[in-house]
Order: C-alpha cells, then sequence, then structure tokens
C-alpha cells in the first residue's frame, strides 16, 4: 500500500474569526481535529500549510491571524509550510518533502475549497500522487451569488472520478 500523508491546508485563525468565519467553521474545526488526531494515532505524517497573505491582508506573515488555530497546533515531526500561492506545490518545497517520505497518497483538508483547496488537489494530481479528498473537511465564505455550501459542493463535483471523495468520518488513515 502506497505511503499516506494528510496535508491541513490554511486552518489559520483569521479563518475561524468568530467576526467573519467560514462557513459551518465550528464543525469543520471539530472534523478538522479529528482529522489530525487519527493522522497522529497511525503515525502518518501530517504537513500543516500556512498562506502567507500580503501586508493587511487577514493572514498577512506574523500576524495573529496567521497563526494556525490554537486547536491544531503541529507536534513534533510534523511539517510546516508557508505558501504565497493557491497552490502549495507551487512555492513550497512539498513535492520534494513528500517523495522523500516515500508518500504517493495524501488526503486532503483545510481552507478555502474553490482556491486554496481545489489548486492544491491539481497540484497534488499534477504531480503525481493519489488524493482523498475530505468531501465534508474543506470550507469557504459565501459571496460571489453562491452559497459556501454551492462553492465546496462544486469542487467536490470538479474531482468526482478523479480523485477518492470520502467524509471525514470515512478516511482511514493506514
Amino acid at each position: 500500500m502506497t505511503s499516506s500523508a494528510f496535508i491541513l491546508i490554511d486552518a489559520q485563525v483569521n479563518m475561524f474569526d468568530p467576526v467573519s468565519p467560514v462557513s459551518s467553521a465550528d464543525l469543520l474545526l471539530a472534523r478538522l481535529v479529528t482529522l489530525v488526531q487519527r493522522a497522529r494515532a497511525a503515525h502518518v505524517p501530517i504537513v500543516f500549510v500556512r498562506n502567507c497573505g500580503r501586508a493587511g491582508d487577514p493572514d498577512e506573515r506574523g500576524t495573529p491571524g496567521w497563526e494556525l488555530h490554537p486547536l491544531l497546533r503541529p507536534a513534533d515531526g510534523d511539517l510546516v509550510l508557508d505558501k504565497t500561492t493557491g497552490d502549495t506545490f507551487a512555492s513550497t518545497r512539498l513535492r520534494d518533502e513528500l517523495k522523500a517520505r516515500g508518500i504517493g497518497h495524501l488526503v486532503i483538508a483545510g481552507l478555502q475549497s474553490e482556491y486554496c483547496v481545489r489548486e492544491t488537489t491539481l497540484g497534488a494530481l499534477a504531480s503525481g500522487f493519489e488524493v482523498t479528498l475530505v468531501a465534508d473537511g474543506h470550507s469557504t465564505y459565501d459571496g460571489g451569488g453562491r452559497s459556501a455550501g454551492q462553492k465546496s459542493a462544486a469542487v467536490n463535483a470538479e474531482f468526482e472520478g478523479r480523485v477518492k471523495l470520502a467524509c471525514a468520518a470515512d478516511v482511514c488513515f493506514p
């Protein structure tokens, strides 16, 4: 069986800000915490990805909003990568780190569905990785005439048949 890693994208404080949280923030956070716990219990490598916004952005590097959510803190041995592009593979050493560890399968969850989750999933496929996208493990904001739920569902639909789609409760870490 191919070795797996859990990629958690942009689960940063600003995304869960009580004033303007992503859709279903509390439920999503609970799912992400459970996924991290299960990955750790299975000794599956975890990669925490942080988006580095521009000056004045809620996720500007070094600001409180840029930090990973306190319930999703990395442990010793976890990899933390800072990115500046939607596709984590485009602006980090993720591909090299995974290949060096013999990883061939990625479980992907996080934020935002139609941006960084989508782009990183595309990057993973282009890099030759097998992917499980946690269908209920990503979210975003309402906007552009569509609800967050519609946007997340559209991302899931886009990848149907190209990746394994699994609900968080059904994700199995080998």
